[in-house]
């Protein structure tokens, strides 16, 4: 097998939506992508080459994880060359991006392949796939697509509360709470800008949401959709995601137990959503992707909503499964996390703290029992990291 290229663009989504070869990053999400270039080390083969923006960093980065483990400097590339490429999401942004920098076309999608991915990533894919996962016992959710504003108002009349959505966006971002009491000029002015530049906007329901997870699965090559592991997170009040937990799929699904949803009813889900996505994707994409879920607590029963979003990406609840079932002992749980600091020196002073408060402890294969790990580099200049916090 070739050896690949790991490039993390958190930006895929954005990029997506304005699916044109010359979408510009903008400086804040640029300096993210700057500072979490090096995640993909955790969930590559271990032979993977890792893009990074400045190879210097490197040096800090090996010396910061080398209490754990030691990579080589030599898998840090700035530059795209000739092997197999695997970005966090594939958009004309990116292939353009590449292009530039010398990539071979033969290593990069088609653009029939890209518009293949949008039209798998848009958020109108969830009124499909909620649609035939209806007759599931146990499970609620609605979507609908509306074409213009008397639409929107009609399921605002119907439901008294919605929340309206892009199409296409970032996670947790292009969404709108509407209800009669905040109607206003500017929400209208919203609805209309997405009508004019996506061509529809999404409508749900809001239900009573008790907890967040999705189920990740992988497409292969040859077309074939598996289920890859459970991912259970933690969003902020305006569905943002803040981070994930550290578990065992077993841990995690007798989690979800707990709440009175039935073995039947995930396992249903599960199996039907494969079947979904193999006939829906049918080889157009090949890796990673993750489907949204909430159990929901309506009318005196606990339900599934058993497809919120479909991230056709890689995505930060595929990361953390596999940093648990790569890194961590079988004894052990933690979070993972990714942090944003308002100031210079913030990250770097965390970063020391936490290293003094939380020692981290291996067992004896070399796996986390407990303790604190950076996964990305932390300068004086950092903004963002990802980490992870273990406990026994």
């Amino acid at each position: 097998m070739e050896k690949q290229l790991y490039i993390f663009n958190p930006w895929h989504d954005m990029a997506l939506a304005n699916f044109t070869p010359y979408f510009k990053v903008s400086s804040e999400i640029l300096r993210m992508s700057c500072d979490l270039c090096f995640l993909p080390v955790w969930y590559a083969p271990d032979d993977a080459y890792i893009r990074i923006y400045d190879t210097d960093t490197a040096e800090t980065f090996i010396s910061q994880v080398s209490e754990f483990g030691r990579f080589e400097k030599s898998r840090f590339v700035e530059n795209g060359f000739a092997c197999d490429i695997v970005p966090w999401g594939w958009s004309p942004s990116l292939v353009h991006t590449l292009v530039k920098d010398g990539v071979d076309s033969c290593f990069l999608p088609t653009h029939e392949t890209l518009d293949k991915i949008r039209f798998l990533s848009g958020r109108q894919r969830c009124v499909d796939v909620l649609s035939e996962l209806s007759v599931v016992e146990s499970t609620c959710g609605k979507a609908f697509c509306c074409y213009s504003m008397e639409d929107v108002k009609n399921y605002l009349q119907i439901y008294g509360k919605l929340i309206l959505k892009s199409p296409w966006s970032g996670s947790g971002r292009g969404l709108c709470r509407v209800s009669p009491d905040v109607w206003s000029k500017n929400i209208e002015g919203w609805i209309s800008r997405i009508l004019r530049t996506q061509g529809c906007v999404m409508a749900e329901p809001i239900y009573n949401k008790v907890c967040d997870f999705a189920m990740e699965f992988y497409s292969s090559p040859e077309g074939s959709v598996s289920f890859a592991g459970y991912s259970l997170f933690e969003t902020d009040a305006f569905g943002n995601y803040k981070q994930n937990l550290l578990l065992s799929d077993d841990e995690i699904e007798t989690r979800l137990l707990s709440y009175n949803i039935s073995f039947d009813t995930l396992r249903e889900v599960r199996r039907r959503l494969i079947d979904i996505f193999n006939n829906m994707i049918a080889g157009a994409y090949t890796g990673y992707f993750g489907v949204d879920m909430m159990l929901c607590f309506q009318d005196e029963e606990m339900l599934l909503h058993p497809c919120v979003e479909i991230n056709m990406r890689m995505n930060m609840g595929v990361v953390s499964r596999i940093i648990y079932d790569r890194y961590l002992s079988s004894s052990s749980h933690g979070y993972f996390v990714t942090e944003h600091y308002n100031s210079d020196g913030e990250a770097l002073q965390s970063h020391r703290k936490m290293l003094s408060e939380q020692h981290l402890v291996l067992d004896s294969d070399g796996r986390i029992k407990s303790g604190y790990l950076t996964l990305t580099p932390v300068l004086s200049s950092t903004r963002y990291q990802a980490y992870v916090i273990v406990k026994e």
